[in-house]
């Protein structure tokens, strides 16, 4: 009955019953929405970790864990659905979590955190203690690896597992490379064939997501667009490019009953831009063939999205599904009737925002 929207982190959740309890991480906090049951209206129920900004939330199924990444503050646990936390920083010598995974590995529950400046930590005691596995860092190119805004570090933003062998681990820096692992993180390399000299921004990349009935299938969002690979990572196809309709994607999600259908979130245009427009221009996109094809499917949401959508969960039942959205205005948004219409369930919310993202969309600078 629990899922978690934020910009990074787990972004698909599975019940026997409609989800009664979103966890949104904000610019301030932790913000919980609840609601009675399905049907029932939705409404704020309290804030946690106030004062800190979370780039990331990750609800451990098997045990129940619930973690934050927080930007400068590290991460912290809550064994009780969000209700208590306490830090869980030992070994963790970076204070910027900005992404948090978990995959079950021999039959234990293996957490993995990906931070700002970009390195990659790995626990096998359930956050208890962090150890940070440096092969990350020794494929060549770590010198580029940078982000355009301050404090130009770049970030590990996206982590994905082959769920036939959890071992091979795709992670995403923004902005800097695609890497792989078949070591569980031990070592690396980088899959670079999408990229080309002449892009105009160099190796953005945002959500890497495997396709759940063809793990050697690969779609990747990122600053030049959406991308698709049919083998594991070596040859890349260019989907849409910057004068798409939406020409900078970040979030991406199957449909779990047919993982044809897919849907897209982001932006007209590049963040660079919204310091003059003022404007993301967002939306979401429907796609019913694999990518090939894209409608909108933005029913519901604001005729002037000035805001960007800066993340979206899917939350399955044996019955369907729900995915919520939320924005840099701090409004969250729901689909319960297969993607035909969205409804508003709170505003007035803090900013969902990836780093600084908010600052040049508020409504007071338009």
């Amino acid at each position: 009955m629990l899922a978690c929207l934020s910009p990074n982190g787990l972004r698909n959740y599975r019940g026997t019953v409609p989800c009664a309890r979103l966890l949104v991480g904000t610019l301030n906090g932790l913000q919980v929405l609840q609601r009675s049951g399905p049907g029932d209206s939705w409404r704020l129920a309290g804030s946690k970790l106030d004062g800190l900004h979370l780039s990331s939330l990750l609800f451990e199924p098997r045990r129940g864990g619930l973690f934050a990444g927080v930007h400068g503050s590290g991460l912290y646990f809550s064994p009780d659905q969000g209700e208590t936390w306490e830090p869980r920083m030992s070994g963790l010598t970076v204070e910027h979590v900005f992404t948090l995974a978990s995959a079950e590995v021999d039959g234990n529950v293996i957490l993995y955190a990906g931070t700002e400046p970009a390195n990659f930590f790995r626990s096998q005691d359930y956050g208890q203690s962090w150890e940070l596995l440096p092969g990350f860092r020794d494929v060549p190119g770590t010198d580029k690896w940078e982000f355009p805004a301050p404090p130009h570090q770049g970030h590990l933003k996206t982590l994905a597992f082959d769920a036939r062998q959890p071992g091979r681990i795709y992670a995403g820096v923004e902005q800097g490379a695609l890497l792989r692992s078949e070591d569980g993180g031990v070592s690396w390399v980088e899959l670079e064939s999408y990229s080309r000299p002449d892009d105009p921004v160099y190796k953005d990349v945002h959500q890497v997501l495997l396709r759940p009935s063809n793990q050697d299938e690969i779609f990747m969002t990122g600053g030049m667009g959406l991308y698709h690979s049919t083998d594991r990572g070596a040859t890349w196809e260019h989907v849409t490019g910057r004068d798409f309709r939406i020409g900078y994607p970040d979030q991406l999600l199957f449909s779990p009953v047919d993982d044809r259908v897919m849907f897209m979130s982001g932006a007209s245009n590049n963040p660079g831009s919204w310091r003059t427009s003022h404007q993301a221009d967002s939306t979401v996109l429907r796609s019913a063939d694999g990518g090939r094809t894209w409608v909108e499917a933005n029913r519901g949401l604001p005729a002037d999205m000035r805001a960007n959508i800066e993340a979206m969960t899917l939350y399955s039942t044996p019955e369907g599904f729900s995915i919520f959205a939320a924005n840099t205005d701090g409004q969250i948004f729901v689909i319960e009737d297969g993607a035909e219409s969205w409804s508003c369930i709170a505003q007035g919310l803090p900013p969902v925002s990836k780093v600084g993202h908010y600052r040049n969309l508020q409504a007071a600078a338009a």
